[in-house]
């Protein structure tokens, strides 16, 4: 057998295995979404379900950009951007033809965590071995605070995090910087958390060139026109108060406020902590992907998971839902990290869902809380260890971004290469 024959066999057999990867976990992720979806027909949910519901009806009266202006005393602060004003009106409609809002509030994020799972394998096994990418796949598939916050909470945070993931995955292993800036604007367009992540994607596409990144900025900015510009020409300032200004809660559940008001701090420092350490913290998060960006460029998915790990890490904000955010960067990071962490996360859910109210978390929820934040304070120093160690895509013999052009037997010499499917 000459060398041609023997690299075009290595492929199939490659392929082959993509192809089993992919098979297992899709079917893991789709057991995870009947899971889900069966957890939001047969429970009520949380008090977030009812408050989505109460939003949605309020919309269908005002539309999706006077509901920033629209009083509504009975109601938390309408904190949420533009587009999930446009989803709620068109659950309300599909409300009318009989489908239960329950259902409809959490299926967005029940399906934005099947894409994720994807986009981790997709993006993994191009830097490491793929049994490691299933590996990691697999488990954010299964990862239980995602079963929880995605099939009993009912939010729009994995949905969120899962446009950031795909824009990072689009820029780098897909070449298409245009719909990459589109999907960064569309992940801002439904919650705020993945903010902290564009000035990293923006760094990653200024490496890849003056192309890149001027198509990467073409995209971004004429999605956030589309995006916000309606809502910022027509209600500037209930959108500024209610969305953009949001410092979020009081309450003392989680990260560096609930260690300091364990260990006894002043009301004053802890109330500093909320009012003061925000912007910086969000601004740590920018600089850290940033920085994550400027070193491994062909892999912004990983300054992604650095910046979004890092914001429920320095979060002075709680609420059960936020237990979600660094689920996929973890995983992204590695298969340990992920899992210790879903696991303790999730039991802490639990355990606040079966309480009287997911805003009033008992001790056990509190310390189950506690061990979260350490294991993803470790995940994340870990995984960020493993990424400065890893070589880039295609060297060292990790899988590559390309078939060589002499891998296929019967194509001519001449002919491009093609990319691994």
């Amino acid at each position: 057998m000459d060398q041609r024959t023997g690299t075009a066999s290595a492929v199939e057999t490659g392929t082959s295995g993509v192809r089993r990867a992919r098979a297992v976990v899709l079917a893991a992720a789709v057991a995870a979404l009947v899971a889900k979806t069966v957890i939001a027909a047969v429970t009520r949910g949380p008090a977030d379900v009812r408050i989505f519901d109460a939003f949605a009806a309020a919309i269908a009266r005002v539309g999706p950009l006077r509901i920033y202006e629209h009083p509504m005393p009975q109601q938390p602060v309408y904190n949420h951007p533009p587009l999930t004003g446009w989803m709620l009106l068109g659950f309300d409609e599909l409300r009318q033809l009989g489908i239960p809002f329950g259902s409809l509030i959490r299926a967005p994020a029940t399906l934005a965590d099947l894409v994720s799972a994807l986009l981790v394998l997709e993006i993994l096994r191009r830097r490491r071995s793929l049994g490691s990418a299933t590996a990691c796949a697999v488990g954010c598939a299964l990862s239980p605070v995602l079963l929880a916050t995605s099939g009993h909470h009912g939010n729009t945070d994995s949905v969120a995090v899962m446009f950031a993931v795909l824009a990072a995955y689009l820029l780098a292993d897909r070449r298409r910087p245009l719909a990459a800036g589109v999907a960064a604007a569309v992940a801002v367009g439904v919650k705020l958390i993945p903010v902290v992540a564009v000035p990293a994607l923006l760094v990653a596409a200024a490496r890849g060139g003056r192309p890149v990144l001027v198509r990467f900025a073409a995209g971004l900015t004429a999605a956030l026109a589309v995006v916000w510009g309606p809502a910022v020409a027509t209600v500037p300032e209930g959108l500024w108060h209610n969305v953009l200004a949001y410092e979020g809660g009081s309450a003392r559940l989680w990260g560096l406020v609930r260690f300091a008001d364990w260990a006894g701090a002043s009301d004053g420092f802890t109330e500093a902590l909320h009012a003061d350490f925000p912007l910086l913290f969000v601004g740590v998060c920018a600089a850290a992907g940033v920085w994550c960006a400027w070193v491994r460029p062909a892999s912004p998915a990983y300054a992604v998971a650095l910046s979004t790990t890092l914001l429920l890490l320095l979060s002075t904000a709680s609420a059960v839902q936020y237990l979600a955010w660094p689920v996929v960067g973890l995983f992204l990071f590695g298969a340990v990290g992920g899992w210790l962490y879903s696991a303790v996360a999730g039991a802490a859910a639990v355990v606040v869902y079966a309480g009287a109210s997911a805003v009033r978390w008992d001790d056990w929820a509190l310390h189950l809380a506690e061990a979260a934040w350490l294991l993803l304070a470790a995940g994340i120093a870990t995984g960020l260890r493993r990424v400065l160690a890893e070589p880039p895509p295609g060297a060292d013999g990790r899988p590559p971004a390309v078939v060589p052009r002499a891998a296929t037997e019967s194509a001519p010499r001449s002919a491009p290469t093609a990319p691994v499917p």
